[in-house]
């Protein structure tokens, strides 16, 4: 091999070698998705065993308008988790799939009541993407189009959801007086806050701010200056174990 050859090789090897240290540098939008994110870490009680916690309560029988309600919370929680997967699979971050898994657990939990009560279930179609409310369906589709302009609008879209999801179960709690329904959502209430707390932590480290849009802001500030909650929830809003 000549000086001429071996003067080639260099030139073309520290070449190459500026050209990946270049590349590796650039902040695609990839790689700013992921390292902006705070990961969410899935407790133990997000994956509890609903059906076994409901087998040690009694239950009793309930009005036709308790049914109404546990029909919307079947599919408002299979909205968070068909919302949070499709973000998952556009953001290309574990924060929204990790919530998703979540998120399945809560509307099985939900399921677990219907059965117990033999109510129908509305979850005809378990897709991504499709319910048999009308109203939860415009839902699903106006907030995944809001997602596409950056990780920002994802983060805000997950907090979104959540705000919602709190609301209602503030609402239907006090709304029944039934102890296994009470139970079940009393833990969602909870994973929500939970959820809600990640998105709000991403959105700030992300430099944006959320405003909340379903719950008062006195309970807003409470939430998201409080740690995480953990264990399972019984009767009373707030009584952990």
């Amino acid at each position: 091999m000549n000086t001429t050859t071996k003067k080639l090789i260099l030139i073309s090897t520290l070449l190459l070698s500026f050209l990946i240290i270049a590349w590796c540098s650039i902040d695609t939008p990839e790689k700013k998705d992921q390292s902006s994110i705070t990961e969410y870490i899935v407790d133990q009680s997000d994956m509890l065993d609903t059906a076994k916690l409901l087998d040690t309560i009694s239950t009793w029988i309930i009005s036709d308008q308790e049914k109404i309600w546990l029909i919307q919370m079947r599919e408002e929680e299979k909205l968070a988790r068909d919302v949070y997967t499709t973000l998952g699979e556009k953001r290309w971050n574990r924060i929204f799939s990790n919530i998703s898994e979540s998120e399945q657990t809560h509307t099985t939990a939900v399921k677990n009541l219907l059965d117990i009560y033999s109510i129908p279930d509305p979850v005809l179609d378990d897709s991504v993407g499709k319910f048999t409310s009308s109203a939860m369906q415009k839902l699903y589709n106006d907030l995944v189009s809001q997602w596409d302009k950056s990780l920002l609008d994802a983060l805000i879209v997950g907090a979104t959801v959540e705000d919602l999801d709190i609301r209602d179960l503030n609402v239907l709690i006090k709304q029944t007086d039934k102890q296994d329904i009470i139970t079940i959502y009393n833990n969602l209430n909870k994973w929500s806050r939970n959820h809600l707390r990640a998105y709000i932590k991403n959105i700030t480290n992300n430099g944006g701010n959320y405003i909340p849009q379903y719950i008062s802001l006195l309970e807003y500030n409470e939430i998201i200056w409080s740690q995480q909650e953990r264990g399972v929830g019984w009767m009373g809003n707030r009584n952990w174990r």
